[in-house]
């Protein structure tokens, strides 16, 4: 990767565009311990090793298990490598994901984090707000404030949001500087193009989850049509488009295969011209 595959959101932070979402690396329903534990460190040495900077993951994988993974494939960290992690729900014995915003327990998750990640700080901490397809309106002056008291304290180095609106961005950035905002979105799911727009005007980074569809991979003749037309694959060319699709666009693909993290991360060059990039905006979900 070079220098124009980078974002700089602050003066101590720069991540890669092209990041990688770690959530595929716990068991099914990001639940449990992974399918394959060695290919499961393998692809995050690979990532590091293929100029990844930006690694998303979340104590509630598994729950413990990613972060302990990212733990033993990586450290000690290299200096320029942003790990950026979630709080705002927590697990069930039976995988049931619940929303948990009390800001005494974002505390404690900031903490479960700190520690299963062993690092003293965290680069990034996204406050989850919304579900994986709908935002809500919750206030956000408690939980947000609650984890802007602990940037404050230096156990949070920058703080971001997930699952947001443009209102409660706004809210947010009058308690604290916000750096990312990740919600879902990709080449079908464009709900969030408004807000894709401001924070990109604002230098803020809009890291898209689910880039390639998540639970339900993306599926559409005319994105079959255009990779075959550009000899990449689908996949591929889904995340080129992202990548231009906003300046401040990020994407954290997730696999658990290192031959599949490869053909991601190979989207980064691939530059779609203007015909394909008008074919593909014409797809809507």
């Amino acid at each position: 990767m070079t220098t124009s595959t980078t974002l700089h959101l602050a003066d101590d932070l720069t991540i890669s565009r092209m990041g990688y979402g770690a959530m595929q690396l716990a068991g099914r329903g990001a639940f449990g311990p992974p399918r394959d534990h060695d290919e499961a460190v393998a692809v995050l040495r690979e990532a590091v090793a293929r100029g990844v900077t930006h690694i998303d993951t979340s104590d509630y994988y598994g729950p413990v298990v990613v972060n302990r993974l990212v733990r033993e494939a990586l450290h000690p960290y290299p200096e320029n490598l942003v790990i950026a992690t979630k709080v705002g729900s927590r697990r069930m014995p039976d995988g049931a994901w619940i929303q948990s915003l009390h800001p005494e327990d974002l505390k404690a998750q900031v903490y479960d984090n700190l520690r299963n990640l062993g690092v003293d700080a965290l680069d990034l901490v996204n406050l989850r707000v919304g579900g994986v397809e709908e935002t809500r309106d919750d206030p956000l002056a408690e939980p947000f404030g609650a984890l802007a008291e602990l940037r404050e304290q230096g156990l949070i180095r920058h703080l971001g949001l997930s699952g947001v609106t443009v209102g409660q961005l706004r809210e947010a950035q009058s308690i604290a500087p916000v750096v990312a905002v990740q919600n879902l979105y990709n080449l079908v799911k464009r709900v969030d193009d408004p807000l894709v727009d401001v924070v990109a005007a604002e230098g803020i980074a809009f890291v898209g989850f689910f880039p390639l569809g998540g639970f339900s991979p993306l599926q559409s003749t005319t994105l079959s049509a255009v990779a075959e037309r550009l000899g990449a694959s689908p996949q591929q060319v889904a995340l080129a488009w992202l990548l231009q699709r906003s300046k401040t666009m990020a994407v954290i693909p997730g696999t658990s295969s290192v031959a599949h993290l490869r053909e991601n991360l190979a989207a980064a060059d691939l530059v779609l011209p203007a015909d394909a990039v008008a074919e593909l905006d014409g797809i809507a979900g």
